[in-house]
């Protein structure tokens, strides 16, 4: 259980972290921190008009379809998503058979995120916050089309847990007892009477229910090295304690997966075998624990059709998702007649003769397919990539190492534009992705694969503290943060410089959430080592953010402080790291991009840096977005933020003289 605590979805389109028809809507933005004029404005750069790859503006990438999720219907004939075809996500109903897919929600303000179709009939779930909150309720579609918020309490925060096995039920976690921690309940399938079956007043992060309706998989977190995992009786009159599963010594991270079809046994992934997170069984009669997949690599999914006769697992194997299904007797299904790309988010039908999946590649966002399970011919449901975009345009990216400051290796993504050559060098950006601890991966994004088409390249870094390369590097960085991690960035950029198409005079920095620390964190601690910096939602005062963590995090509290600090215990410390406590030696052009509703990096933090670099005289640009939160769901904020950027990088990097 690897937390990665501040990640999430930003404008790159990424596919990272947890949960993120209406016409497009004009972006609620404002510039609140107007540039200052400099001395001796650099000139804004025209676009190439000698180069050879035709280039797409912003809404063009844009008006590329987002899809998430995909649940069977009863039937089997239809696959439950989300998708934001008219600009803000909605529910739809996408038929097996092909076809187009049929709109179920028409919200035009908040995105509307499917959760599941009934058991038994058409009525779905679906889940909402308000723009960008992550207050998140459950609402359900009847089948007449009327609408029920399950979880109408004020100010408290809903989960989905699943369906009972006899699909008479569904269980949903809430907070509204405590903001700290999440309550299960079980609500009937019929009229949706609900009954609380667990109270969580431990602290617990909340697992899988079993089949049967017996047990309640539960994970606790030590610190961001060490977990344990129990499984607790709720089907018992009497109050039980829940059971440790995962007894052991010394640093081990445990988490919870599922429990298989038949109940008789418990899921779970744990790193204390090794550097890479294992899959393990726990039998819950007798205790006995064992193996059940393993790699080279971290073994981060396992699952199962209904009635067990197929499993599925997903190894991350350097940046990218590697998926086998397998039957009961362990052979392997391989779909048939597929293009490259990774599969990912598989889900099977309760009668265990397809399973519905999505496929991506760097050039190609994700689609839907349909797969028979019993030919392997898969169907391909969506063409998700805007017709106007020619894939041929559009890049793929490299895996690279590079040596940082003490020789260790640094995995990263290098996006080339096609156009750049030794006769044709081109400026270029560092990526650093959100966390702390996440990855940039293998896959399809608008926002950076539009920079490339502009003539940029990308270096997408994986700095010691990611996850994906073992338990040893992803725990480099705790508590040296925009330290080491920092001179992981520093040294993609010298790398970069010693590639004969790059400009090495014009490099910048640029990142969403943990990546936009980063960001300023460059600008304020090595002001000479890059040329500008894009701040997407970035932490700029560490004392501030750990003291006003949503409530709702509080089951990993201690994990988060592990890893970065408590500030009533370390803000000597935190302060030092604080990119805001040290603005006045930055010295180079900043962008700053907010959602004014984010919980997890508050509005503030981006106001007092603008506020700050604006003393010094430095060009500094600020872009809110009235209607998001931590992550641009809006296809017309993200065509707004990628147009802004853009500008910005035209003007301040490819024009730097």
């Amino acid at each position: 259980m690897r937390q990665c605590l501040l990640v999430c979805l930003v404008a790159c389109g990424s596919s990272s972290s947890s949960p993120p028809a209406r016409a497009p809507v004009e972006p609620a933005a404002t510039t609140v921190a107007p540039v200052p004029a400099p001395t001796a404005p650099p000139p804004t750069a025209p676009i190439d008009t000698a180069s050879r790859t035709p280039r797409y503006d912003a809404r063009t990438f844009f008006d590329t379809v987002s899809m998430r999720g995909a649940t069977f219907s009863h039937d089997g004939t239809r696959i439950l998503m989300s998708s934001d075809a008219t600009g803000v996500f909605n529910v739809y109903a996408q038929p097996v058979a092909g076809g187009a897919a049929v709109q179920l929600t028409k919200s035009t303000t908040d995105s509307h995120f499917a959760v599941s179709f009934f058991p038994k009939d058409d009525r779905f779930l679906y889940r909402v916050d308000g723009g960008g909150n992550e207050l998140t309720h459950i609402f359900v579609s009847e089948k007449d089309g009327s609408t029920k918020d399950l979880t109408p309490a004020a100010k408290a925060k809903a989960q989905f847990y699943g369906w009972s096995k006899d699909r008479k039920a569904f269980y949903i976690a809430t907070n509204e007892r405590d903001p700290k921690y999440f309550d299960l309940y079980r609500y009937a399938t019929d009229g949706y009477a609900r009954t609380l079956v667990y109270t969580n007043d431990a602290g617990y992060q909340l697992g899988a229910v079993s089949p049967g309706d017996r047990y309640l998989a539960l994970t606790k977190a030590n610190n961001n090295a060490d977990s344990n995992v129990f499984i607790v009786d709720i089907a018992s009159k009497k109050k039980t304690e829940p059971k440790l599963v995962t007894k052991h010594e010394g640093m081990v991270q445990n988490s919870a997966l599922d429990f298989t079809p038949d109940g008789k046994k418990f899921l779970y992934t744990t790193d204390g075998a090794g550097e890479f997170t294992q899959a393990w069984t726990y039998d819950v009669k007798t205790g006995k624990r064992a193996v059940l997949a393993s790699s080279k690599w971290d073994v981060s999914y396992v699952a199962y059709s209904e009635n067990g006769r197929y499993r599925v697992t997903v190894t991350n194997e350097d940046a990218r998702s590697v998926l086998k299904i397998e039957t009961k007797k362990g052979a392997a299904v391989a779909p048939k007649d597929l293009p490259a790309g990774d599969i990912v988010n598989i889900e099977f039908d309760r009668a265990e003769k397809q399973a519905a999946f999505y496929l991506a590649s760097d050039r190609t966002p994700a689609d839907l397919y349909v797969l028979d399970l019993t030919t392997g011919i898969s169907k391909r449901l969506s063409n998700n990539l805007n017709p106007k975009v020619n894939p041929e345009h559009l890049v793929s990216t490299t895996v690279i190492r590079y040596k940082s400051f003490d020789g260790l290796e640094i995995p990263a993504l290098l996006y080339k534009p096609l156009d750049a050559g030794s006769d044709a060098r081109v400026p270029a950006l560092v990526w650093v992705h959100g966390g702390p601890g996440d990855q940039s991966r293998v896959g399809y994004s608008n926002l950076l694969q539009y920079f490339v088409n502009h003539g940029y390249a990308v270096l997408a870094v994986n700095n010691r503290g990611s996850s994906g390369y073992g338990k040893t590097f992803f725990h480099l960085d705790d508590k040296k943060h925009g330290d080491v991690d920092l001179k992981d960035c520093v040294f993609a950029r010298t790398y970069l410089a010693t590639l004969d198409w790059v400009d090495g005079n014009r490099i910048g920095i640029i990142g969403g959430s943990y990546g936009g620390y980063m960001t300023v964190a460059a600008l304020a601690f090595e002001p000479d080592a890059f040329d500008v910096g894009v701040d997407i939602f970035g932490v700029t005062n560490w004392v501030r953010t750990l003291e006003n963590i949503p409530a709702w995090w509080a089951s990993f509290r201690d994990a988060l402080y592990a890893e970065m600090g408590d500030p009533a215990t370390d803000k000597e410390r935190l302060t030092a790291r604080s990119p805001l406590f040290h603005a006045k030696n930055i010295k180079k052009p900043l962008l700053v991009i907010q959602g004014k509703n984010d919980p997890r990096v508050l509005k503030a933090e981006s106001d007092e840096i603008v506020a700050a670099v604006k003393k010094n005289g430095v060009p500094v640009e600020y872009l809110v977005f009235e209607d998001e939160g931590h992550g641009f769901q809006k296809r017309a904020n993200n065509i707004a933020a990628a147009e802004k950027t853009l500008a910005f990088l035209d003007r301040y990097l490819r024009g730097r003289r």
